[in-house]
């Protein structure tokens, strides 16, 4: 993670100045050196051409999966109190960002963008047609990194249906590699004795968690990496952690463990029992799952929309009316009814203002595959990098086995070199698996995008009403509701969306008559 900056020395008013960001995922790729100063040089080339002055140039070396990236809020801060700088140069879009809140933060800077290795700048003064297609990128980037975090979770459930525990150790046991390579779970020899006592002590059933956790102090049970006690919710979620009875509970399942148990499973049964006669709650009551609860706000007042059911059949809405937000109208807004009926006919004939037809679809499903070639020669490269590797691990082996039968290599050096380089080859395998799944679904995601907006409407119309109310999170926010009037804003990159297909499509030019696509997404 670093930040440089660089000024021009012969800036002048007529050139306009610019922040160049430049942004790998991984310490891995920062070592292997062809990512960030490709960008730079790309960027500052880019610059060179087209007049601009690089004003202050930011670097950045971990994940954008998570907000909070240093150099990007370094960055952020400068073009917030630096209205003359209103150029932005990134080589792609995911090199940007890779989750929502962050394209909001950009959005908001209204800045010029530009993406020298996709061919586009993005301005307020832009298209509806480019700033919808940025948005599918980003939407696309995101879930090309879920679908990462999707294939990393296929190895811990592949890991878990082996017994092995695929994720980060409670205190009582650590983390060591087998040796066949794979990461397996372990006693603490200095902690594991604690630990037992925890359950011994609380399953008396006469001490109370405090109790529990003073006398865990005493002994020594500490947090492994910053040494500080640990605290009494840490105990609570330790008695109820399985995984000390040697099985453990994964993705519903009940799994053996191949590590070693630290208490029996009747011992830590009796502590259940122990916790849920003293911290037992009353059962929630069944209710029904109303399709907009928790989406829309009363527009006079400010407070939520629930629903009820009226005479055993009907559902209506209303808002909640608590004095503190309402300012002496709570009277007024409860009075106020709205059948679930009229609020989905409104939510229906907004959702149908997405529809587009097929030559609009056609047309960018071509310019997503387009704008994504680049992306494409990415993961062809990466799994060329991992093969390569592969094929070099597997020319080690083959010539240690041919000096082990010469006798220039011991049998046993040769089975621990051997059996490291396997793993090592294992891990190849799995990147250009990660590699292929997640390029493939990168297209078809994107391409799933634009069919969930082009079907919105009918699909909403066919949805159970939990299915109704998660398609409408992910399509509109802002919903409120006053006078039985329903309004709401479509989310990015659907807003633009919106604002397209309502865009009037100009009947002829002097050339002749204009395609609905062209009219919409080309301009004239």
């Amino acid at each position: 993670m670093k930040k440089s900056s660089k000024s021009s020395p012969s800036t002048t008013p007529s050139r306009r100045e610019a922040v160049i960001y430049a942004r790998v995922s991984s310490k891995e790729q920062e070592k292997e050196g062809y990512s960030i100063p490709a960008q730079l040089k790309l960027l500052k080339d880019y610059a060179v051409t087209n007049g601009l002055s690089v004003a202050q140039e930011y670097v950045d070396v971990e994940t954008a999966k998570q907000t909070g990236r240093t150099a990007f809020g370094e960055m952020v801060a400068f073009l917030r109190k630096s209205p003359s700088v209103r150029v932005l140069l990134v080589e792609k879009t995911d090199r940007l960002y890779r989750n929502l809140k962050d394209w909001v933060t950009v959005d908001e800077l209204d800045v010029e963008m530009h993406f020298p290795k996709e061919g586009v700048v993005l301005s307020r003064e832009s298209r509806s047609s480019e700033k919808f297609m940025h948005g599918i990128k980003v939407l696309m980037a995101k879930n090309y990194i879920d679908n990462l975090s999707e294939e990393s979770r296929k190895g811990m459930n592949e890991k878990a249906e082996q017994g092995i525990w695929p994720t980060k150790t409670p205190l009582g046991y650590k983390n060591v590699t087998a040796p066949d390579g794979k990461k397996i779970i372990a006693v603490n020899p200095a902690l594991a004795p604690a630990v037992k006592h925890l359950f011994e002590w609380y399953a008396r059933g006469d001490v109370s968690l405090h109790e529990v956790t003073k006398r865990a102090h005493a002994e020594g049970l500490l947090y492994a990496k910053s040494g500080a006690k640990v605290t009494t919710s840490t105990v609570h979620t330790m008695l109820r952690t399985r995984l000390y009875t040697g099985w453990f509970e994964w993705n519903g399942k009940l799994i053996q463990g191949k590590h070693e148990a630290l208490v029996s499973t009747e011992l830590w049964e009796r502590v259940q029992a122990v916790m849920d006669g003293r911290f037992a709650k009353k059962l929630r009551q069944g209710h029904r799952d109303f399709a907009f609860s928790g989406l829309i706000t009363c527009g006079a007042c400010g407070c939520a929309i629930v629903a009820e059911i009226k005479k055993e059949r009907y559902v209506y809405y209303h808002c909640t009316g608590w004095a503190d937000k309402c300012q002496g109208t709570p009277s007024v807004c409860r009075r106020k009814h709205m059948r679930e009926e009229a609020l989905e006919a409104q939510f229906t004939e907004l959702l149908g203002r997405l529809r587009f037809d097929d030559d609009v679809l056609e047309w960018m499903r071509d310019a997503l595959h387009a704008s994504h070639a680049d992306e494409r020669r990415e993961h062809e490269e990466a799994i060329k990098r991992q093969q390569a590797e592969h094929k070099r691990l597997q020319e080690r082996i083959n010539a240690m086995y041919v000096d082990k039968l010469d006798g220039l290599v011991h049998t046993a050096f040769f089975n621990k070199m051997s059996n490291q380089w396997r793993a090592e080859q294992l891990v190849c395998l799995e990147a250009i698996e990660r590699h292929q799944n997640a390029e493939k679904s990168y297209m078809e995601e994107g391409i799933q995008l634009l069919e969930l907006a082009r079907n919105a409407q009918r699909l909403f119309a066919k949805q159970e009403p939990r299915e109704k109310r998660r398609l409408l999170s992910f399509l509109v926010s802002n919903c409120r509701w006053n006078d039985g009037e329903l309004t709401t804003t479509f989310r990015q990159p659907f807003d633009m969306l919106a604002e397209a297909v309502a865009t009037p499509i100009p009947a002829t030019t002097p050339e002749g008559v204009i395609p609905a696509k062209n009219g919409i997404w080309l301009g004239d």
